[in-house]
């Protein structure tokens, strides 16, 4: 049978985005779904498909007896000469699906099944595209909100969540913002796919640096550790592998203009640009910056308690708003931190 789909073909795969033998093979397995209702004992049915061509042609294989045992496989001499006066027992038959059911049944062409397979292959797609992209900073558009406060953004002609636990306390946002996000990881269930992206990750504010601080993005400072508070503060443990480049001075940049236009993208967050040591008490003593402690001491090598002594007037600082400052040094430093007031 003669029929005209190649360009429709075509024409799924490009919108779909998805290679034409996917949508062949959907059409063939949707031809085979829709045959049964003609080839009703679980005959091997064959499907001759060349769209390329307009080829179609729907059969199966039986063999010729006297008393067939087997509908799937066998046919009586009598049924086999209406399909062909020529034939003998013992030969082998092919049964095409009528011209007028194959008709109806290329023109339905079974489209849930169609549909079914090339959604699934859409998702398969782009499961192992985004799947090979997390960690990686994109940029979507706000498409919508969600009732549970979530937001769905369009990131490269695909929907990605950004769920309210990965926003960050200040965003405010209304459709057709562009939102800068990283790709926190990808799930799959039953063929279905959901792509999550993130503001709050430590890894989204380390991507943020390598864009906005070269000696960052070429190497020369490395990145040792970040803890952070998300819309609060945030502590970035730095060395420089360069003797002649200052760490805190390259990410800070001239009147503060690299680490602010950082701060201004996650809505004003603190970010404290802080020198690496392995010594825990210089470490510590730079971790709790912006206060100065006037002397750090060892109170438990085993449990890792250190002791910060600070002036009256650097206490504040030295704690932070519901302590969150010394909470962070802590947690950067990986030994609790007991402020004493001199």
């Amino acid at each position: 049978m003669k029929i005209n789909v190649w360009n429709t073909i075509q024409q799924l795969s490009k919108e779909r985005g998805v290679d034409t033998s996917i949508v062949v093979n959907a059409i063939k397995e949707s031809l085979k779904v829709a045959s049964t209702q003609y080839f009703t004992h679980n005959e091997d049915v064959r499907i001759h498909f060349i769209p390329e061509k307009g080829e179609l042609r729907i059969y199966a294989f039986k063999i010729i007896t006297k008393s067939p045992k087997n509908p799937a496989t066998e046919i009586s001499l009598n049924d086999a000469k209406l399909i062909d006066t020529s034939v003998k027992v013992g030969e082998t038959i092919e049964i095409d699906l009528p011209s007028l059911t194959l008709g109806r049944i290329a023109a339905q062409a079974a489209k849930q099944v169609i549909l079914k397979k090339v959604k699934t292959a859409e998702q398969e797609k782009i499961y192992k595209i985004f799947n090979a992209r997390i960690g990686e900073l994109v940029t979507g558009v706000l498409r919508r909100f969600e009732p549970n406060n979530n937001i769905i953004l369009d990131v490269s002609k695909t929907e990605v969540l950004l769920p309210y636990r990965e926003k960050l306390i200040n965003d405010e946002y209304i459709r057709g913002d562009r939102v800068r996000a990283i790709i926190n990881h990808v799930s799959r269930e039953e063929k279905d796919y959901q792509v999550f992206v993130s503001r709050t990750s430590p890894k989204f504010l380390k991507k943020l640096l390598e864009i906005e601080i070269p000696e960052i993005a070429n190497g020369n400072i490395e990145i040792m550790d970040i803890c952070r508070q998300p819309g609060e503060r945030t502590k970035v443990a730095v060395a420089s592998k360069e003797k002649d480049i200052d760490p805190i001075g390259a990410c800070i940049g001239v009147r503060g203009n690299r680490i602010l236009a950082i701060s201004k993208e996650l809505n004003g967050e603190k970010i404290d640009i802080i020198v690496f040591s392995k010594d825990p008490k210089e470490y510590a003593k730079s971790a709790l910056s912006p206060a100065k402690p006037t002397l750090i001491s060892i109170l438990d090598t085993e449990k890792k308690i250190l002791q910060a002594t600070v002036t009256k007037d650097q206490l504040s600082l030295a704690i932070g708003k519901k302590g969150i400052n010394v909470r962070l040094a802590s947690r950067l430093v990986g030994w609790r931190i007991d402020i004493k007031s001199d």
